[in-house]
């Protein structure tokens, strides 16, 4: 980042809402002084809009830039958020900026196999400044309930979501919000069956339980009930207020402002980890599968395939 200066942030794909939902909650942070960032410059990958939408987009959001090939944007920008609905194109698109010393925030989810995610987690060891993930990793309920004091709360045992839509798109969030309340050392998952959407137990390493229910169907709110050994918890998700809570806490870190990532290698692709697990699982007939079980040869979730069916969703 140049010294004294604004962090010049730029967008890599414009697929979803997201881009257009957070450009004007990153204007609001940096007015309100919390992070000292513009966003300058913008590209598409055109797998799901039409041809020019960046172009249209900068001038609808007055980002200076709209750029036709991804290598323009470089000298231009200090860091990125990738966008692209497409995972698998994730790294590639990920990439340049990461060797030239950019900060990088790849948008949920990180990766759908072992391959790219070890790749991401190379990054991170090498000390570059990656992070990413779906927003429920950050949301402020769930923060709010970890900071009760233990000795009140009660240690958590059992959590339990369920998510709607998709099995991993958007079914990512669910898996996110449970490795948000019962932290690191996810070991192993199980599918155990389904009744209109799957059935998943997720299984931490001191044994404690997470219950997720994930697949097609409509859109569900963000939710999950914890148990300790003192209480039940309900918690439900502002939906309104959940990019804005990701976003005050990823880029403190993205912009160079702190030095300490917003959630930890060990545990940032957790999430994404235990929805590959699952897949092999409801493949295998409800076979256990755990973490150390991923193949770097298994091809995972298809994000090519998954793009395609968003495009025709989209535009017919």
């Amino acid at each position: 980042m140049r010294c004294g200066m604004a962090f010049r942030l730029g967008l890599v794909g414009l697929c979803t809402s997201h881009p257009e939902s957070w450009v004007p909650i990153i204007r609001e942070l940096a007015a309100e002084k919390l992070v000292d960032m513009e966003v300058v410059a913008a590209w598409d990958s055109g797998e799901t809009r039409p041809a020019g939408f960046a172009e249209g987009f900068c001038k609808q959001f007055s980002i200076p830039y709209a750029v036709e090939r991804l290598e323009e944007m470089l000298p231009l920008v200090d860091g990125v958020i990738v966008h692209t609905t497409n995972w698998d194109r994730h790294m590639e698109q990920a990439e340049p900026f990461v060797k030239a010393g950019k900060s990088v925030f790849i948008d949920k989810p990180v990766a759908g196999n072992q391959k790219d995610a070890n790749l991401f987690l190379d990054w991170m060891k090498q000390g570059y400044r990656v992070t990413g993930g779906s927003v429920m990793r950050y949301c402020k309920e769930v923060a709010q309930f970890l900071a009760i004091p233990e000795t009140e709360r009660g240690r958590v045992y059992t959590a339990y979501s369920s998510i709607g839509v998709d099995d991993y798109n958007y079914g990512i969030h669910g898996y996110a919000m449970l490795a948000g309340i019962m932290g690191g050392g996810i070991q192993s998952v199980q599918y155990v069956g389904s009744s209109n959407q799957k059935q998943i137990v997720i299984e931490w390493s001191d044994g404690r339980i997470g219950l997720l229910t994930v697949g097609k169907t409509a859109w569900l709110p963000f939710h999950a009930t914890v148990t300790t050994d003192k209480k039940v918890y309900q918690i439900a998700v502002d939906n309104m207020q959940i990019y804005r809570s990701m976003l005050e806490r990823v880029m403190p870190y993205f912009s160079g402002k702190t030095d300490v990532p917003p959630v930890g290698m060990n545990e940032i692709l957790e999430p994404e980890f235990a929805a590959m697990a699952a897949r092999i699982s409801w493949r295998d007939n409800g076979r256990k599968v755990f973490l150390t079980d991923l193949r770097h040869d298994d091809a995972g979730y298809d994000g090519t395939q998954f793009a395609l069916e968003y495009r025709r969703a989209r535009m017919g």
